[in-house]
């Protein structure tokens, strides 16, 4: 099964390995500003979203932008 452009039909063990790569933290599905996919760490001192590229996480901690409070 290969990934779709969202990167959400990642294999579920591969998905259970991905880690926020500043926090360690792991990393649930969640939508930028502009409407793309991202990866939102859930650590909840540091919450960091990460794009999603064509169906590619982009797991760089200089990618990371901090997700605002509610």
């Amino acid at each position: 099964m290969g990934a779709t452009e969202d990167g959400r039909s990642l294999e579920p063990w591969a998905r259970e390995l991905l880690r926020c790569p500043a926090t360690g933290a792991t990393l649930v599905d969640g939508v930028g500003p502009d409407g793309e996919p991202t990866l939102v760490s859930t650590d909840p001192d540091n919450p960091l979203a990460y794009p999603v590229r064509d169906g590619i996480p982009v797991l760089l901690v200089t990618e990371g932008v901090p997700v605002p409070r509610v």
